[in-house]
């Protein structure tokens, strides 16, 4: 009996990987798409794994003024939070060129229900339209007003996280990266699922495991990086290849990582050169599990076991309730 590329996936990981991809097939390929046509299909095939989950106090949505704009930010508020409460930016994923604050909403409840803190995700602007570096400089942007209008928003500002998934995880780094050098600390701790820091394209685990069958190719890679990035001398710009810049005097950071992930291998190195420049870091490899595994937590224990992990990290590390 021939074996099946999903046997080294834990078998509830398996079900949400052939369920994505049937549904990504009934659409054209992501190369005879334009971007926001690509996002349209995203949007799609992604809907199903945002419905459910925990119920907010609140949904807001605010405008933050940027230096590029003014960028959309919601809050979650799960029930019988008093303020000044604790807080979890959080950047979505999908290579700087895919995905939205609809698209993560469940994630985002998930962490506000099993954390006890508010969560803020952040609707940052997209590429091509919106090229490096401007994503990470709204980012700073958006952390920079939430920290200071805390009270306004009932929050603690001594207690705020600042995290996301693939490319969120990069934006992450680069923002607390810009914070360290301008003498400030907005930011007490970091949360880094499966995320981007080196922009390589070659690498064991991008060719074991970015070949198609395990949701993040690397077609789709490179296809993120024409997008994101307008001059290829970029790609080695410390704020976008994160993994080579000085990591010193960062915040705590809690790393979730995929071991069936094209960005294993980087995400091993990220937390073994936080260690090395003495960033207090935690993480932990989850077995069978692929890239974007932590939406599937409706169907995949792993994913909600990641979600508890991740939460009670943050409530170690910033002295919770």
């Amino acid at each position: 009996m021939t074996a099946s590329p999903y046997d080294v996936l834990d078998p509830e990981i398996a079900i949400f990987v052939r369920r994505m991809i049937a549904d990504a097939s009934a659409h054209p390929p992501r190369e005879q798409l334009t971007p926001p046509e690509a996002r349209r299909v995203a949007e799609i095939v992604r809907q199903p794994w945002t419905e459910g989950g925990p119920v907010m106090a609140s949904r807001e949505d605010h405008m933050i003024p940027t230096r590029h704009g003014p960028v959309r930010i919601r809050f979650h508020r799960p029930e019988g939070l008093a303020a000044p409460a604790p807080a979890l930016i959080y950047i979505h994923g999908g290579g700087f060129v895919l995905f939205s604050l609809d698209t993560h909403d469940r994630l985002m409840r998930e962490y506000a229900a099993r954390a006890r803190m508010v969560v803020i995700g952040i609707d940052y602007s997209l590429a091509p339209e919106a090229r490096f570096p401007q994503a990470p400089q709204e980012v700073v942007d958006v952390v920079r007003a939430i920290h200071a209008r805390a009270a306004e928003f009932g929050l603690d500002p001594a207690r705020i996280a600042l995290g996301g998934d693939s490319a969120g995880g990069n934006l992450t780094v680069s923002a607390c990266l810009t914070f360290r050098d301008a003498g400030e600390a907005p930011i007490a701790a970091m949360v880094l699922n499966y995320g981007g820091f080196s922009m390589d394209l070659v690498s064991p685990s991008v060719l074991r495991w970015g070949g198609g069958n395990y949701l993040l190719t690397t077609h789709m890679m490179l296809w993120f990086l024409m997008n994101y990035v307008a001059d290829p001398e970029q790609r080695f710009d410390p704020r976008l290849r994160v993994l080579d810049a000085d990591l010193t005097g960062l915040p705590p950071a809690w790393m979730v990582i995929t071991e069936c992930d094209p960005l294993y291998d980087e995400n091993l190195e990220m937390r073994d050169r936080l260690a090395a420049a003495g960033v207090p870091v935690g993480a932990k490899v989850y077995p069978g599990t692929v890239h974007s595994f932590l939406e599937a937590v409706s169907v995949a224990k792993v994913a909600g076991e990641a979600l508890d992990d991740t939460a009670l990290w943050l409530k170690h590390t910033l002295r919770l309730n």
